[in-house]
């Protein structure tokens, strides 16, 4: 997630403060990601550094405002025109454990999976119901849009996530069956099945 180009988006509609950034960020994402005021204030030192925003002066209360520069607005256009990459995809912990899971014994990765997918259902009904919420919420504004979208995306993502689960309940299946199915017996080399053939010709 880009907090340095979120916190640029907010500042190019004006210049804001801190706990403004904050209370923005997580009201159009509806806090999915929270943040906190430390981590705002450390990537906007980093923004100030590289040029990309500057300080606007405080307010009478001495909160510390800033402004994106026209190299910070640059930044963010190629940020918008450019592709999320998809060849450094993101950590993710599910799959690391499973990965890890079919490695080591004594695990019952079955139960992983199943566990995992209890989970994942739980969750999917918890997004539908928000997603149900903000649609009758829906005054046709277009103020919830952004929380709709990000709904949408968690919907689908954990959709995604139990199809997979399927899948590998399914994988983990088909490698049982092959482990438990008896080997067959190896055939004897030519040379031998010829001596066996001899042999019974002299009986």
């Amino acid at each position: 997630m880009s907090i340095r180009h979120g916190l640029l988006a907010l500042l190019d509609q004006g210049p804001r403060y801190g706990y403004q950034l904050r209370s923005e960020f997580e009201a159009r994402t509806g806090a999915t990601w929270p943040l906190n005021v430390g981590q705002v204030y450390t990537t906007l030192g980093r923004l100030e550094r590289d040029g990309l925003v500057e300080a606007a002066g405080e307010d009478d209360e001495g909160h510390q405002f800033y402004s994106v520069t026209d190299e910070g607005r640059a930044e963010l256009r190629r940020w918008f025109d450019t592709p999320v990459p998809r060849t450094n995809p993101p950590r993710d912990e599910l799959a690391i454990k499973l990965a890890m899971a079919v490695t080591i014994p004594g695990v019952d990765v079955a139960a992983v999976v199943h566990g995992q997918r209890r989970h994942s259902m739980q969750a999917l009904q918890d997004y539908t119901r928000l997603k149900g919420r903000a649609l009758a919420a829906d005054d046709g504004s277009g103020k919830d849009l952004a929380w709709l979208l990000v709904l949408e995306q968690l919907i689908f993502q954990t959709e995604a996530e139990i199809r997979w689960l399927d899948h590998c309940e399914s994988r983990l299946a088909q490698h049982a069956e092959r482990a438990a199915a008896p080997s067959e017996p190896v055939a004897a080399p030519p040379a031998r099945r010829a001596a066996k053939s001899r042999d019974r010709g002299r009986i």
